[in-house]
């Protein structure tokens, strides 16, 4: 299968590139910069330059693929507080790619997070779905997509995919956070709960979401439903060698900046029915297993 690849060469898709050509795959990777091209022709991609912005460029390579999965986002934006626009770039670029693919019944996954469902009161399943709003609008659009004959999934990633390729998301933010105040902080009783799961875990997924995931699933890449955001500070401040404390919801930006909302949502999810769908189960290290190893706290 020709698949096409955004965001090929970020987190996710340093573990999906090889993962699919490793199943006989060919894979197009999306690329914004040199930087981001030369990566990816040094894995065995094939190099289509351009960004999300780039609408016909998306068309295109898509309308040239077997399949498509969708990983990038304007990561860059979210972290300098411009939320909403990352969002927005990502409903349109997918749009962009489900025009291409509309009618053919080719597979697009595409990329959604289980923190939007936090403070359901009970742990989410597959199941769950929400009317709309930020990234869920992404997500109800990949699934309408069913109707319009596109095998389409959606791969939900929670808040922490963890592993020596976890160079910018919550978990290594968190540690720049505690090293640079010397203290590691949850918020109140750190009592409410992520789920993790490992990056290798979650690229095989995808490819077999890609492979034969039924049109209009919702999967979950989840590894470890509940760890508690009490237990993922104290882990971080004894591998730091900095104290643990609690602080007040009021306090959580001054530390936390753009993850304060993050470090206080209570979303355990299971993967139950993700399992069962496709055989998948998770084979790679847990996050407090993963905490243990020195990937995390080296520095330069």
């Amino acid at each position: 299968m020709r698949v096409f690849v955004t965001g090929a060469s970020g987190h996710v898709g340093s573990a999906l590139v090889p993962e699919l050509l490793a199943a006989g795959h060919e894979v197009v990777g999306l690329a914004r910069s040199d930087a981001s091209a030369a990566t990816l022709a040094e894995r065995g991609a094939q190099v289509r330059r351009g960004d999300l912005d780039d609408l016909d460029g998306l068309r295109a390579a898509a309308a040239e693929a077997d399949g498509v999965v969708h990983l990038a986002f304007k990561h860059d934006l979210m972290a300098s507080g411009e939320f909403a626009g990352a969002v927005d770039a990502d409903l349109v670029a997918l749009k962009a790619l489900g025009e291409a693919l509309a009618g053919t019944g080719k597979p697009l996954v595409s990329t959604s997070g289980t923190l939007m469902f936090a403070g359901l009161g009970r742990t989410g399943v597959e199941d769950d779905r929400l009317p709309g709003g930020p990234r869920v609008d992404a997500e109800n659009y990949v699934l309408g997509l069913a109707d319009r004959g596109v095998r389409t999934s959606v791969v939900r990633l929670p808040p922490s995919v963890h592993s020596s390729l976890d160079k910018h998301g919550f978990v290594p933010t968190m540690i720049r956070f505690a090293r640079a105040a010397g203290v590691s902080p949850y918020v109140g009783e750190g009592a409410n709960r992520w789920s993790a799961g490992h990056t290798l875990d979650a690229a095989r997924l995808y490819r077999l979401a890609l492979e034969g995931a039924p049109a209009g699933v919702v999967l979950h890449a989840v590894g470890d439903e509940a760890i508690s955001l009490r237990q993922i500070a104290e882990t971080i401040g004894a591998r730091l060698g900095v104290p643990t404390k609690s602080i007040t919801p009021e306090e959580a930006p001054a530390h936390f900046a753009f993850l304060a909302p993050m470090v206080q949502s209570d979303a355990p999810t299971s993967a139950a029915r993700t399992r069962e769908l496709l055989d998948w189960k998770p084979e790679h290290p847990g996050l407090l297993e993963d905490l243990a190893e020195e990937h995390y706290f080296a520095t330069a």
